[in-house]
């Protein structure tokens, strides 16, 4: 009788173990819901989408020093303090406020002074829209369980995110053609192709340079995305 009151009891509490689902893979999969370098991945995308709007929509890709000019071209004060970024242009008035204008108004393209600078605004919000879409795709990433779906968007995103680089690299190659427009040597003196003359370049431009070099790790770190490192997503084949 006791014997037996004894097995019904060890079997009870073998139950109640089992019942609460305490089987040796359930820590590592609870473990698996999300992976470090995932979620860097994940920063790390939405932070440069934000540096590559910001820098897109800067007016500060081509400045004129205002404190240099000053002292050499007092009659031309009004044009001492003067700014272009691929949209907008800004510029110092009699009266000492600094204004910025987009280029013959938003909505008309044709009016970017320069064809270079017309295509290199393509290339830069395309190779921007890009870039946002394969952040969104990896904050999808976070919540998928892993597997081969999530293995394949990471894929996806890695390559959105690769041609992202070369799109905006090359916005970026094509802007200073622009420089020997009259609108720019007005402004800048005797500007040429990459030579911005009596002008430089400005934190806009140098941002959107440091988000793109930055923007070249993200590929590799969508190579190691997933939560399941058993078969890495093949991807970059370069790196």
């Amino acid at each position: 009788m006791h014997s037996l009151l004894g097995r019904e009891k060890k079997e009870e509490e073998a139950g109640f173990g089992i019942d609460l689902g305490l089987s040796p893979g359930f820590l590592p999969q609870a473990a698996a819901m999300f992976s470090c370098v995932g979620c860097f991945w994940v920063l790390l995308s939405s932070a440069l989408v934000a540096v590559c709007s910001f820098s897109f929509i800067s007016p500060a890709w081509i400045v004129k020093d205002q404190l240099r000019n000053n002292h050499q071209h007092h009659h031309h004060h009004n044009k001492d303090s003067v700014s272009f970024g691929l949209l907008w242009h800004c510029s110092e008035s009699l009266d000492h406020m600094y204004r910025c204008y987009t280029f013959g108004g938003l909505g008309k393209f044709a009016e970017i002074p320069s064809s270079s600078w017309q295509t290199s605004a393509v290339l830069c919000s395309g190779g921007c829209a890009l870039l946002a879409v394969s952040s969104l795709l990896a904050i999808i990433t976070i919540f998928l369980p892993s597997g081969g779906c999530e293995r394949r968007i990471c894929t996806l995103a890695g390559y959105m995110q690769m041609a992202s680089v070369f799109i905006m690299a090359a916005g970026l190659l094509v802007y200073p053609f622009g420089l020997n427009s009259s609108l720019v040597r007005s402004f800048c003196g005797d500007s040429d192709i990459y030579n911005a003359g009596e002008c430089q370049i400005g934190w806009g431009y140098m941002l959107a340079i440091v988000g793109v070099m930055l923007t070249v790790f993200l590929p590799f770190f969508a190579k190691y995305a997933p939560k399941e490192q058993l078969s890495p997503t093949p991807l970059p084949t370069l790196l």
